[in-house]
């Protein structure tokens, strides 16, 4: 055999030795434990046959606590490109077959380099996740490596999309570089994040808790907001991610995808004339609106079982890409709190980087009053969602469905945060507060020197009623553009998009605001 050919060999025989990871007993065990290895994932992800993998032959540096008798090519962690539905994507997996996917000086390169990649080439970053955290035999080298990695994901915040999978172990530092990125997606039973765990939980405070009541994907999808797509398994998961690159652009200086629309734009919902109750106090399901009057009743939603009262996510009209966001009367009656503002917030933030329209429908009666919010800080998280409103130069139309109370009419994407094309159904009730509190307010003394109080202010709040809880009055002033039928609503946010596409806004120049955090 020549000499070539022999250098051909070993060059294939090291791929079959970097492809094995850790071994073949650790991608056993990997599989027992109901996980995928870091090139299964991969393959699962992206378009087949679309993989270009880069740093295979890298090794750690590490010659600590006998690290140099122990060495695996690529190091635990599988880097390069590929394509989803043919778009070109950037990606790291982590491999928990390596050192149980700990991260190393030499790991942190290769994601470092793969994200420097992605920002020179105007494409997105996807992490898949499956680490013990920082690997202790490097120490500061590991911590160096992972801050290497939160600055640029700082850098290419709001440039190009950012995706993390939690599929699996996320643990100390490393969970801030999910936190960092736009979307996290959990996978349940397998995955956790938690900045201590269970053991330094239990040590320093005395609370006894599992790795899933601690950090699981349940947790963070409804308690705490961490996670935005809570999959069912590690499969799942990539689904989601293949789903979620379909509504958003390579960056922030392309458009979203257009796709072709079957859905006619002039389909009339005559069953959105009579979805509002008589009664005020009634409610009724915001799903049902959405899903009559995008394309298709597809609707991609984000942190679904977080702040339920407030409703986030992706759909189409006429093919294009929007924002949806959305109060839902079914939920403690639709209002905004300090979960709900942040939660709508950010999802604003994001659209209008990536320059994604948002439609807004509102039926909103105020914040929730108490203690427990005012000590929470509503005051600034409601100021995020008026910031992020304010702030936004995207496309906006905002659809009020029923009541738009006080201030948080102000926040749900009002005219004079610069909302594009405002509607209103003809069961709007834009005022500063309802008819009951009104007159309870205007009218007390009336009331307490009448000898029927109670009928004084019953006739006040009719008259109250007539004047201010309908859209006519807004829309006198020209806050609202029109009064819509609402069967037409899908036709008429159509019209008003294909009317805004050739928008232009453009903020005062700054280094940047100073958002109420």
């Amino acid at each position: 055999m020549s000499s070539q050919l022999e250098k051909v060999k070993e060059l294939i025989e090291l791929r079959a030795e970097a492809r094995l990871g850790g071994g073949q007993k650790a991608i056993d065990k990997q599989h027992e434990r109901g996980k995928y290895t870091a090139r299964e994932r991969i393959a699962q992800l992206l378009d087949e046959g679309s993989f270009e993998e880069l740093d295979m032959f890298v090794r750690h540096r590490c010659t600590n606590f006998g690290q140099e008798k122990k060495s695996y090519l690529g190091d635990g962690v599988v880097t390069g490109y590929g394509t989803i539905d043919g778009r070109l994507v950037y990606i790291f997996a982590q491999d928990f077959t390596v050192f149980g996917g700990s991260l190393s000086e030499t790991m942190a390169l290769k994601i470092c380099k793969i994200m420097d990649m992605a920002m020179k080439m105007g494409a997105p970053v996807i992490g898949l996740n499956d680490s013990g955290g920082a690997r202790i035999q490097e120490g500061i080298n590991a911590l160096a490596g992972y801050a290497e990695i939160f600055q640029r994901n700082i850098m290419a915040s709001g440039v190009i999309p950012q995706i993390s999978a939690i599929l699996g172990p996320c643990a100390g530092g490393a969970v801030y570089s999910p936190a960092l990125t736009d979307f996290t997606i959990m996978a349940k039973g397998i995955s956790y994040m938690f900045l201590t765990g269970p053991k330094v939980v239990k040590t320093v405070t005395g609370e006894d808790v599992s790795q899933e009541a601690l950090g699981g994907a349940e947790v963070h999808s409804n308690k705490s907001g961490v996670c935005h797509f809570a999959a069912e398994d590690g499969e799942h998961a990539l689904k989601i991610i293949r789903k979620l690159f379909g509504f958003i652009p390579q960056n922030n200086l392309e458009e979203p995808p257009l796709v072709p629309c079957t859905d006619p734009i002039d389909r009339l919902e005559d069953s959105l004339n009579e979805i509002i109750p008589d009664s005020p106090n009634r409610p009724y399901d915001m799903y049902e609106v959405i899903g009559a009057i995008i394309d298709n009743g597809e609707f991609l939603e984000v942190s679904r079982d977080y702040a339920k009262n407030i409703i986030i996510g992706f759909a189409r009209f006429n093919g294009q890409s929007v924002g949806i966001v959305a109060n839902q009367p079914k939920y403690l009656a639709g209002v905004l709190d300090s979960n709900a503002s942040r939660k709508a917030a950010r999802f604003v933030r994001f659209c209008d980087a990536f320059n994604i329209p948002l439609v807004t429908l509102v039926d909103v009666p105020g914040f929730l009053p108490g203690t427990g919010q005012e000590y929470n800080g509503v005051i600034l998280h409601g100021a995020k969602l008026l910031y992020a409103y304010g702030e936004a130069t995207v496309p906006k139309v905002t659809v009020t469905l029923r009541k738009s109370y006080g201030g948080s009419h102000i926040v749900m994407g009002c005219k004079q945060l610069r909302g594009d094309m405002n509607y209103a159904w003809p069961t709007a009730e834009i005022a500063v507060m309802g008819g009951a509190g009104a007159v309870e307010v205007l009218y007390a003394k009336e009331a307490k020197a009448s000898d029927n109080p109670a009928q004084v202010l019953a006739d006040r709040e009719a008259e109250y009623n007539k004047l201010f809880c309908n859209p006519y009055n807004a829309a006198r002033y020209g806050y609202i553009d029109d009064v819509i039928e609402p069967r037409n609503t899908r036709f008429r946010i159509i019209r008003a998009l294909q009317q805004l596409a050739t928008k232009k806004v453009v903020n005062p120049a700054k280094k940047h605001g100073n958002i109420p955090l």
